[in-house]
């Protein structure tokens, strides 16, 4: 039983191109952004659970102590394949959640003790434990912060109750985990995404697992193996919206405009699939007509997600302010507010990058200047963190 305190952190995610193709079994590029959920867990001393969760729709700590669960043979299996929607309601009722709690907390509380419970039972006594998590992704924006998240959950409470090794060694500040345990965490962390979203894809999950980029297509998922360290900035809308909504809307079109909507998803997926071409060659040798071919497939890909419905007037005022400044944005994740990323080339002085940020911010607007093809799900010892990670948490 882990005695330390695990530090372990997982990425978002951005889709290139391809946002509801996967709706309809098209390509989509999804890759790791170099934005992360942090997670700290500690043992407790007293019986206790605790659970904190600030930045991800929690605004009070869930105390889940005292659960009396020795026995938790309502969890069926008990392994990566139990269906997580049927024991939704009774892990309610145990945890004592209200009925009127924001939807968030409650998936974010249900995800923990399904895999809390799941991942624990075979211990003589459920662990007792502080979990505090901090988060540099905004909720429902597109951003994977849901599956980052339960990655995070999963990773920790793996290596918490032994079923996985812990990866740092001596004298290592990160570390990550082998091929074989990463595929339990990502099997775990799929569960816990069923519980907060229902009927997830797999793509969020298997991203902040694994890092880089993937393919999904035909409910397929595959790793790309080369692809080169782009700059975005990432924007905030901050208009929210519903994924299930919108991909609905979606399908309405296809069943109303057939010979209309089909045409467009495949030319999203040829988009999709000549992105992939040229990054793959600029992983090798990037030169600036690579970028110019990205700009091109982004504005199509923003123009294509547009009359699909999936668009909103701030995502357009957004790419109106960029192009302003000769770049070029498209909307990420579902659609319909959310988040867009913007393409900065290697060329640009930080002045322009930061003009543009500032007329951003004008129309209330955030953003934040990163990057995309970041590690997967990793862990850290505290040392390594910088002190402004340290002091946000150990001071939640």
């Amino acid at each position: 039983m882990l005695s330390e305190v695990l530090l372990v952190s997982a990425p978002g995610k951005v889709i290139l191109h391809g946002e509801h193709a996967v709706v309809h079994g098209k390509v989509a590029l999804a890759v790791a952004l170099n934005l992360r959920t942090f997670l700290r867990l500690q043992p407790h001393s007293n019986g206790q659970v605790c659970l904190n969760l600030p930045n991800i729709g929690i605004k009070r700590a869930w105390d889940v102590a005292r659960l009396q669960l020795q026995d938790t043979s309502f969890l069926g299996r008990g392994d990566a394949s139990a269906p997580a929607a049927e024991l939704a309601e009774r892990l309610k009722e145990v945890a004592g959640l209200p009925e009127d709690c924001a939807d968030p907390e409650r998936a974010a509380v249900l995800a923990f003790l399904y895999l809390y419970l799941c991942i624990c039972r075979k211990q003589r006594a459920l662990p007792s434990l502080d979990i505090t998590v901090w988060s540099e992704l905004p909720a429902g924006a597109g951003l994977g912060s849901s599956a980052s998240y339960s990655v995070c959950m999963a990773a920790a409470l793996l290596t918490t109750c032994e079923e996985i090794p812990n990866p740092l060694g001596d004298g290592k500040s990160t570390s990550r985990w082998s091929a074989e345990a990463l595929e339990l965490i990502n099997k775990w962390a799929f569960q816990g995404e069923r519980m907060i979203h229902g009927d997830p894809s797999g793509v969020d999950n298997a991203v902040s697992t694994w890092g880089g980029a993937l393919r999904y297509q035909q409910g397929k998922i595959s790793p790309l193996k080369r692809l080169p360290a782009l700059k975005i900035l990432l924007t905030n809308t901050k208009v929210p919206r519903s994924t299930k909504a919108l991909v609905a809307g979606v399908r309405n079109r296809l069943l109303k405009f057939p010979e209309i909507v089909a045409p467009m998803l495949s030319s999203i997926d040829a988009i999709s699939l000549e992105c992939e071409r040229t990054l793959g060659e600029m992983a090798v040798a990037p030169t600036p007509e690579h970028y110019l071919a990205l700009e091109e497939l982004i504005d199509m890909n923003q123009h294509q997600l547009n009359a699909l419905g999936v668009g909103h007037a701030l995502l357009d005022q957004l790419c109106q302010v960029t192009m302003a400044h000769g770049l070029h944005s498209k909307l990420t994740g579902a659609g319909g507010g959310g988040c867009g990323i913007t393409l900065l080339r290697p060329d640009l002085e930080q002045p322009e990058i930061e003009a543009v940020k500032q007329a951003l911010h004008s129309c209330g607007f955030d953003c934040w200047e990163t990057s995309i093809s970041a590690p997967g799900v990793s862990v850290h010892a505290p040392a390594s963190l910088d002190a402004s990670m340290r002091r946000a948490l150990d001071g939640l």
